[in-house]
């Protein structure tokens, strides 16, 4: 996680900042002070938007605590200059839980907004005209600031609900139309609507000028179409298991090996990922990026066990073929050891994994044009 920064955490969730996160405080600070030409505006436009982005996390924490009532874990919540994104390890099929999970974000800022309603009537805050407070010519004061993030939080909840997948609208749609369709086709239904918003909102940040308008637009974009491709994936490798995929005969290397001897293997045996194997047991791992990066630096008699990894954690044979996906993918890592209680039984690679989906999408599509014949 060197890309961002731990604040806290909270109920087993751990707050970050990525390392852009300044960016959108610099570039608060800019506008506003240009705006009204004073150091005095652009402290305004810093400490209203750090104060925005206290209920972004807010709004993230209601999707994570909501989740977390489904059972389902919670890695992180990430604060960037786009906005947060809570990590959940992956979203319910249950459309119920799935339109609960993204209808809880919102329905936190609607409650936070009735709540800064009832304290601006309580204290005499005048609300007023939106337009103006969403300017933030208010002055540096309590009352605007009050106002200024009052507003936001309300067109904060009202963007989160455009059903542009998978902002929170987006996910509420593919859950409303999962009650009718399977998850597959309604998830593909959403993804296109939401790469149509997405390109609706580039153009018009394109020509308002809105940069973040148009990153996030991208982000849209790109994000949905990669959600919709693991969600097909997800349905053709349901219930394959990594006992009828992985390799029980692979190269391994033991711990007295050397690093040439490791390099000697990949070139001659063509493998590039080694198991590390004591007597049976499995001792570590030495991926294919670790192995390269030692030829460089280390000297070539150096003992594997000098640079292999004792952390990687091995899948067991019954494991779940597309969890273990998204395992290599989180981890940068194209293959992991295959073990039980600790003995080496073999190696599956990302490889392997792709040739199963390939070859049982193409399968599952034989099948439906002999259907249709």
């Amino acid at each position: 996680m060197g890309s961002s920064i731990r604040l806290f955490s909270i109920r087993g969730i751990d707050i970050r900042l990525h390392i852009t996160f300044p960016l959108i405080l610099l570039w608060a600070g800019l506008q506003f002070g240009l705006r009204a030409g004073s150091l005095e505006s652009a402290a305004f436009g810093v400490i209203a938007i750090s104060l925005l982005f206290v209920l972004v996390t807010l709004h993230e924490l209601g999707h994570s605590f909501a989740a977390q009532y489904y059972g389902v874990p919670v890695k992180r919540i990430i604060l960037s200059p786009l906005g947060g994104v809570a990590q959940l390890n992956q979203i319910p099929d249950d459309p119920k839980q799935e339109f609960i999970i993204a209808i809880a974000g919102p329905a936190v800022n609607v409650v936070a907004a009735l709540l800064m309603a009832g304290i601006a009537a309580a204290v005499g805050v005048e609300l007023g005209n939106p337009l103006l407070a969403l300017g933030g010519l208010g002055g540096l004061t309590v009352a605007s600031l009050f106002v200024y993030v009052f507003y936001y939080n309300i067109i904060l909840a009202l963007f989160n609900l455009i059903p542009a997948f998978p902002l929170d609208g987006g996910r509420i749609f593919r859950s409303l139309l999962a009650l009718r369709l399977n998850y597959v086709k309604a998830t593909s239904i959403a993804a296109i609507v939401g790469r149509v918003i997405a390109i609706m909102m580039g153009i018009y940040g394109l020509f308002s000028g809105g940069i973040f308008l148009m990153m996030i637009a991208v982000f849209i974009f790109s994000a949905g179409t990669q959600e919709a491709r693991m969600v097909k994936v997800r349905s053709v490798l349901r219930d394959v298991k990594v006992h009828q995929v992985y390799s029980p005969s692979v190269y391994v290397l033991n711990p007295s090996s050397t690093v040439q001897q490791a390099m000697n293997m990949m070139i001659y045996g063509r493998q590039r990922n080694f198991p590390v194997v004591d007597s049976d047991r499995l001792a570590g791992f030495l991926p294919y990026g670790d192995l390269m990066q030692a030829s460089r630096s280390a000297a070539s008699h150096s003992f594997i066990t000098s640079i292999m990894r004792r952390d990687v954690q091995s899948v067991g044979l019954d494991d779940d073929l597309f969890e273990v996906q998204r395992r290599l993918n989180e981890s940068q890592l194209e293959a992991f050891p295959v073990a039980v209680n600790g003995q080496f039984l073999g190696m599956i690679t990302q490889h392997q994994i792709a040739q199963t989906h390939q070859l049982l999408r193409k399968t599952s599509d034989t099948s439906l044009q002999s259907q249709s014949v």
